[in-house]
């Protein structure tokens, strides 16, 4: 078994470029890990290409979560390919019904990103053991907390982790704090993991992710004790506003998911 990682570039505004990492997990057939934006799937394809093989060896899709960037090309293989897609009961509906996840939560550019709906084939939830092929096993391992119902995929020592851990430097992206701590908890407690493959970074070696991990507590809490501190029951977008002077972070002032974020921290308070 061999796993390739694909950077797709896209951008949220003309301002605001962004990327997220595809990953092909490649054995007798081939599976992947998220399916990128809306059009990449030219860009998979090639990819493929360069390795020898087929989009009609793809057999299942692996969606760690709905947002737009992760199951945007996952319609086009379906339709092409006749592969499975696999998702939780909680990221389900937003992936069937891409109105419903934009009613919800609109974010810039969304249907250029998601692209359109894909039908979930098989529901996963927390301990189940796929086995798509001879050999290959996958485990579904719950990490929430970015997104309703994330979940991410253990292949053998390999771990696919989605948008599950927020990383320092990037923008802090989550909508339950409890359950955001529980899987920084769940992660640490994997045993037998030597590659992390998150889709937001680099891929990481078991070392470089207990550092991640750790890092990715601290930043929680440096979030949760400036909302307590500066919270004096202003309007959110006021209270966002202040925490970003405080972090120095004045350019996630009108980002709408780092607000969702504010939002749950000073829910949990």
């Amino acid at each position: 078994m061999k796993v390739h990682q694909i950077k797709i570039d896209f951008h949220v505004t003309e301002q605001i470029s962004r990327f997220v990492y595809v990953y092909i997990i490649e054995a007798n057939s081939l599976y992947l890990v998220d399916s990128g934006v809306f059009g990449c799937e030219k860009q998979i394809m090639d990819y493929l290409d360069t390795i020898g093989r087929d989009i009609s060896e793809i057999k299942a899709i692996f969606l760690t979560h709905a947002h737009p960037d992760h199951i945007g090309s996952a319609a086009y293989f379906q339709e092409h390919t006749g592969c499975r897609i696999y998702a939780s009961e909680g990221e389900k509906r937003w992936i069937e019904d891409i109105d419903l996840q934009f009613q919800e939560r609109p974010i810039p550019n969304f249907y250029h990103l998601a692209g359109k709906s894909s039908m979930v084939d098989v529901v996963v939830k927390d301990g189940d053991v796929i086995e798509p092929e001879n050999g290959v096993k996958v485990r579904v391992i719950r990490t929430a907390g970015h997104s309703c119902d994330e979940v991410s995929y253990l292949v053998e020592d390999n771990m696919f982790i989605g948008d599950s851990v927020p990383v320092k430097g990037d923008i802090p992206i989550f909508i339950d704090e409890q359950e955001m701590r529980k899987t920084l908890s769940v992660l640490k407690a994997v045993e037998g993991v030597k590659a992390y493959y998150p889709a937001w970074d680099r891929i990481y070696s078991a070392e470089m992710m207990k550092d991640k991990l750790n890092e990715a507590g601290k930043l929680i809490d440096l979030l949760k004790n400036t909302v307590s501190e500066l919270d004096d029951g202003a309007e959110l977008p006021v209270l966002v506003e202040q925490v970003c002077g405080k972090l120095k972070m004045p350019m996630l002032a009108g980002n709408p998911l780092f607000s969702r974020t504010i939002a749950c921290l000073r829910q949990g308070e």
